[in-house]
């Protein structure tokens, strides 16, 4: 059929001229009805609450930094977006940052809460900082209605794998039929570790461990398991380790020593191909980008909500696919875990994620959070981070609706902040 392109236009042009111009009410909130961030609420969870007395308002776990704490945001429209981590004393200076703001800022928002003092946000505080990044981000996609991996760039994998660690052992069993019977179970890897003994004999541990290798590989096979060794070795010994191993094919060996000096990695890295996985006490892209720009390790092993959450996390991700290191995350509470499938499964980089024990343990405040099955981590349909919240079993310890700014945020001449 032939068509008439005069006519075709005027058509066009006559039905533009009668519908309305479509304008989104505001920018800022992709063309969702503007809203801002009306108030927020800070729980501590049961796990942490058993750490230090129920009745004090300051309880956490002592290892805070993987807080099982959750943070409540809620908007003046009437979303609400879960994330948790932190403690209290750092969620605060964190949370009355954000009052009266435009929840779907999310870049903008993590860069006040990181500057908004005269000390940039330290590992401590990033956990609280991540904590509300997680909830703005489910924020984020209930509003739009689509789960945040979508957000994130859609499915690049259909499932995450994972490792295992503390997974039991048979009745009876060894530890080659543990990781026999842990890969038997769909996890890629069995994760083996140093025991805390409180004093240890340099020599002996390290020759105990070797023989451990030795029955995991027999267990698991080429790559099916991994060892992390708790940053208690000194290069002598570390390197001693690495050497033994390596023909038996791990999939990793994590902390090989302390982690403060990160140009230390530049002489192990000449002086061993076993792979190296490290970064589990990291925060901000800062921490890691040199090991992963010299390419001196294999794996990072930062998390969420430690790096600052989603939007720092998935940066660090772009980072390591520039220079070919894949992501292995520690393991952290469910709300944290449940973000890290969103954040992996909209990548394509070589991933890896821990689990504890057996699987999915019953949070009695989490009807809904991650997927598990198979020993893998699944993606869902379910809208922002799809995890659903029962605050009944939990403690509020915080509650803040008045907006506090510590110091003036400058600002270049197009609208991003710049330090004062």
């Amino acid at each position: 059929m032939k068509i008439n392109r005069r006519k075709l236009l005027a058509g066009l042009a006559a039905s533009a001229a009668t519908a309305p111009l479509w304008t989104p009410p505001d920018a800022d909130a992709l063309g969702l009805p503007k809203d801002t961030i009306k108030r927020i609420r800070y729980y501590i969870t049961g796990a942490d609450a058993a750490g230090r007395g129920a009745n004090s308002p300051l309880v956490h776990q002592p290892t805070f930094n993987q807080s099982t704490n959750v943070v409540v945001v809620e908007t003046a429209g009437g979303l609400i977006g879960i994330g948790e981590g932190g403690s209290p004393d750092t969620m605060q200076q964190c949370a009355e940052m954000l009052i009266g703001a435009d929840p779907f800022r999310s870049e903008q928002l993590w860069q006040q809460m990181f500057r908004g003092y005269f000390y940039p946000a330290g590992r401590e505080k990033q956990h609280a900082l991540g904590a509300l990044d997680l909830a703005l981000w489910d924020i984020k996609g209930k509003a739009l209605g689509v789960p945040v991996w979508q957000l994130l760039g859609g499915k690049a994998r259909d499932h995450v794998e994972c490792y295992a660690t503390g997974f039991p052992r048979p009745q009876g069993g060894t530890l080659e039929d543990a990781a026999r019977a842990c890969v038997a179970e769909g996890y890629r890897a069995y994760r083996h570790a140093f025991d805390r003994a409180g004093v240890m004999d340099r020599f002996k541990r390290v020759e105990e461990v070797i023989a451990d290798c030795q029955l995991l590989a027999k267990g698991a096979g080429p790559g099916g398991w991994a060892v992390d060794l708790h940053q208690e070795l000194d290069m002598p010994d570390a390197m001693t380790f690495c050497d033994a191993v390596q023909p038996l094919k791990p999939y990793f060996v994590e902390d090989l020593i302390r982690v403060e000096n990160v140009d230390t990695y530049k002489a192990i890295r000449p002086r061993t191909n076993v792979p190296i996985a490290v970064g589990e006490e990291y925060g901000a892209k800062w921490d890691i980008s040199a090991l992963i720009e010299n390419q001196l390790i294999d794996y990072a092993r930062v998390t969420s909500p430690n790096v600052g959450g989603i939007t720092e996390f998935m940066k660090i991700c772009a980072l390591a696919e520039t220079h070919y290191v894949g992501m292995i995350p520690h393991f952290t509470g469910p709300i944290g875990e449940t973000s890290l499938v969103h954040c992996l499964t909209a990548t394509s980089i070589v991933a890896l994620m821990e689990m504890t024990g057996a699987g999915r343990r019953p949070w009695a405040h989490l009807p809904e959070s991650y997927d598990f099955r198979q020993g893998k981590l699944w993606p869902n349909d379910r809208p922002g981070l799809g995890v659903t919240l029962d605050t009944k079993p939990l403690k509020l310890v915080g509650e803040w609706t008045e907006r506090f700014m510590p110091i003036p945020m400058n600002r270049r001449p197009d609208g991003t902040f710049t330090n004062w």
